[in-house]
């Protein structure tokens, strides 16, 4: 395993100019390259500001937590998984010897359905004494324990201790004892990380699905989720809050799933307030919500063009510094005047890297992690000493693409029915002419989610081989507002598959594209969106990749039949007409391209037989159709060598159909 630490940012500009002139790679390089996980994902700065504690890939699916000494250079496993299922998600220091890692995995149940399982294991640095942190198993429990709980204040990473909402499962059949466990539902308590020992802070309730704290260990806010008779969530919902001075619960919103009141984000003990997301004319803005008895609020931003989604925090206590939104790129903006200044010095230190964000600090505030990106860098990570006015890079996200020139990515405006102007991003490859290329229409996710500008793997990849790309920002995508929303794209398929053929068609109106060499790739709901498209305007394709895709939304709502959720799952989905005509596993033999299909089989978010039923589909219809399926893998398909092999596959197919 190779572990990357570099000096200072003028000796990493030196690396990365020089290696710039470079010969056209291979498929199967591009394909190693792109397909790499990240070596670098959730890194935390020791309370010493010494080390660097981040996840990075092993062989295959192999986790491993990794602490980077940024004196030495020197680094060290403290912990692994092998991802046969299990896989690290991240690490964060309870005390400056001893750490919290998150290991989640899904496994199949004796129904065969696909369950998730998560525990948050405390260890040293040294890997040794490893802990559990959550509720003890016993033979006893009167039910399934899938997850354990989350941290919800570091206390400084200091002494050990944590704050923890912990899940709570209650015992049952006990044979001669009367001692049995009784709690049950989701709970606050203090934890000691070394000893175990626990103390109460909140005491467990079963409607209780999450809580949040000030920053200061004081739990300030609590929402209930409400349950039918049988189990299933009703999709109503209830924010509770207290102030500062009382232990009473007071409430603070009331909602059904999907009209949401009011979006907690963070409480601000400075002003006693809960920062949230309100909608403001069709569009989340954000506001300030005293929490002193009042609920009086106060706009604190919006914008006119799309919503505000986040805020920044950031130090012990995570105090709030700013809030962000997206338009055509990613802003953020400080009002804390400190970070403001910093801020605006750091877009001088590093131009061309116009991505930055406050990772972590010191326990002192001192030294800041700090990681910077563009669409042609997928990312750098600085430490910044506050007393000293230095910025030296320390990792690489990564380093395999250290030296490649990568392509450039363009907001456009695209011309849609009714008069829609539709967002996109315009990807070409370096030192390429846009005139008659090949192209890539790629659809994104969600389907409520929405592209960003700035690096991004596939489309990289993509671009790599000699296409243009191009990510429309459908209407059925979030973070534009309530109208652009439309609902979502499954019960508004045919919009937002108008959008996407719009997009497609701009592409060669506009002389980028050679309209007969076309190609539509996506993921999950771009893996949908990529076979409705296929199906409904099959003149405009020459070949099609879906990835984990939904092929048949009955089907889909049968995903989550045995969960929970499957109520709001219907509600998302719907009923009607749609379901079939809006189902490209109904209408296979419209499809008149090659299809590659692929999917993990351990998926929860969308089942591997909706890909199954699809292959199948296309193969009985007689249609060109490749289908790689991965065991033991998930919807990301975490792993640098199946995501190297599906890249070449989807490369041979391209390289075919529309040419390289």
């Amino acid at each position: 395993m190779k572990y990357w630490i570099f000096g200072s940012v003028a000796a990493a500009a030196l690396i990365s100019a020089s290696a710039q002139a470079q010969a056209t790679h291979s498929l199967a390089e591009d394909a190693a390259a792109f397909g790499a996980r990240e070596a670098v994902s959730e890194a935390t700065l020791s309370p010493d500001g010494s080390s660097v504690l981040y996840v990075t890939p092993g062989p295959g699916p192999k986790t491993y937590a990794v602490i980077s000494n940024l004196v030495t250079g020197k680094s060290s496993v403290m912990t692994g998984a092998d991802g046969v299922p299990e896989k690290i998600r991240w690490c964060n220091y309870s005390a400056p010897d001893r750490a919290v890692c998150r290991v989640t995995w899904n496994s199949f149940n004796s129904s065969g359905d696909i369950l998730g399982f998560g525990r948050l294991i405390a260890v040293n640095l040294d890997g040794k004494d490893a802990k559990l942190l959550g509720q003890p198993s016993s033979w006893y429990d009167a039910g399934l324990r899938q997850f354990d709980g989350s941290i919800l204040d570091w206390n400084g990473s200091s002494d050990g201790t944590v704050l923890m909402e912990r899940e709570y499962v209650p015992e049952e059949g006990k044979i001669g004892s009367h001692i049995i466990q009784t709690k049950e539902g989701l709970g606050v308590d203090r934890v000691d990380t070394r000893s175990l020992r626990v103390s109460s802070v909140e005491t467990a309730r079963d409607s209780a699905a999450s809580y949040m704290t000030d920053g200061r260990g004081n739990v300030r806010v609590m929402m209930l989720a409400e349950a039918r008779h049988d189990g299933t969530l009703s999709g109503r919902f209830k924010y509770l809050y207290r102030t500062a001075s009382s232990r009473d619960w007071k409430t603070l919103s009331e909602f059904t799933s999907g009209d949401e009141q009011i979006q907690p984000l963070a409480v601000d003990a400075d002003i006693d307030s809960l920062y949230a997301l309100k909608k403001k004319d069709g569009r989340q803005a954000l506001y300030a919500i005293k929490l002193d008895g009042s609920l009086a609020q106060r706009l604190i931003a919006e914008n006119p063009n799309v919503d505000i989604d986040d805020v920044v925090r950031f130090g012990d206590g995570k105090r709030v510094i700013g809030y962000t939104y997206a338009d055509q790129t990613r802003h953020a903006v400080y009002f804390d005047p400190e970070f403001k200044a910093l801020s605006e010095s750091l877009s001088k230190a590093i131009p061309n890297l116009p991505l930055v964000d406050f990772v972590d600090s010191s326990a002192d505030g001192r030294k800041l992690l700090i990681v910077a990106a563009s669409d042609t860098d997928p990312g750098r990570f600085y430490v910044f000493d506050r007393d000293k006015k230095t910025l030296n890079e320390a990792m690489l996200e990564r380093p395999e693409l250290e030296g490649r020139a990568l392509a450039q990515v363009k907001p456009v405006t695209i011309p849609g029915s009714g008069g829609a102007q539709i967002p996109g991003y315009l990807t070409l490859p370096v030192g390429k002419d846009a005139k008659q290329l090949p192209a890539i229409v790629l659809p994104h996710g969600g389907p409520s989610s929405r592209d960003q500008w700035g690096f991004d793997w596939l489309s990289q990849f993509l671009a790599a081989r000699g296409y243009a790309v191009l990510q429309p920002q459908y209407r059925g995508s979030a973070g534009f507002g309530d109208k652009w929303l439309n609902e979502n794209g499954f019960k508004n398929w045919q919009t937002s598959m108008s959008d996407i053929a719009a997009s497609a068609r701009w592409l060669a109106s506009q002389g980028i594209a050679d309209p007969n060499r076309v190609a539509i790739v996506g993921w999950s709901y771009g893996g949908y969106a990529a076979l409705m498209e296929a199906e409904t305007d099959p003149s405009l394709y020459k070949a099609v990749v879906a990835i984990a895709p939904v092929t048949d939304l009955q089907l889909y709502k049968q995903d989550f039949a045995n969960y929970t959720s499957s109520r709001m799952v219907e509600d998302f989905v719907g009923s009607g007409p749609h379901i079939t005509a809006g189902s490209p596993l109904q209408h296979a033999s419209a499809i008149q391209v090659p299809v590659l299909l692929v999917h993990g089989d351990l998926d929860s978010n969308v089942r591997a037989w909706h890909s199954q039923k699809m292959a199948a589909a296309l193969k009985g219809a007689g249609k060109q159709v490749d289908f790689l399926e991965y065991k033991n893998l998930d919807h990301q398909l975490e792993d640098s060598g199946v995501r190297q092999e599906f890249l070449t596959r989807m490369g041979e197919l391209l390289d075919r159909t529309i040419g390289h």
